[in-house]
């Protein structure tokens, strides 16, 4: 069973750069077919998928926030990171770490959910 617990600051400056860890538990992040996705919920909005691992460690990013965009992984850890640059108050939603056996953008076809951490940008 795979789990997923988010972790990271409630509160960012803006400009500062937003980072967040997913803590996988259940199963090896390099093994199998499956995709690391980081999904983001804005207040009043749609879920947005900002990208994704694969186990071997290819990244690929959504379009709206690729610029400011960097996933990287701690595979001692088992752990999925985040790091979000030049952030904004529209930047202000809750951050879901995902995942799913096989390639999808689509939020809702993830399997696999963290409890979503609120992260607001304010100064």
């Amino acid at each position: 069973q795979v789990q997923l617990q988010e972790s990271g600051p409630g509160l960012v400056k803006p400009s500062q750069t937003l980072s967040l860890t997913c803590t996988v538990s259940g199963v090896s992040m390099t093994t199998g077919d499956y995709y690391w996705s980081w999904i983001r919920q804005p207040p009043g909005k749609e879920l947005e998928w900002m990208g994704a691992m694969s186990s071997s460690g290819s990244i690929y990013y959504g379009p709206g926030l690729k610029s400011r965009t960097s996933f990287s992984r701690d595979t001692s850890e088992n752990q999925f990171i985040l790091q979000l640059s030049s952030v904004t108050p529209e930047d202000t939603a809750v951050y879901y770490c995902a995942a799913r056996t096989g390639w999808s953008t689509e939020p809702k076809e993830y399997e696999y959910w963290g409890q979503g951490t609120q992260v607001t940008v304010s100064s």
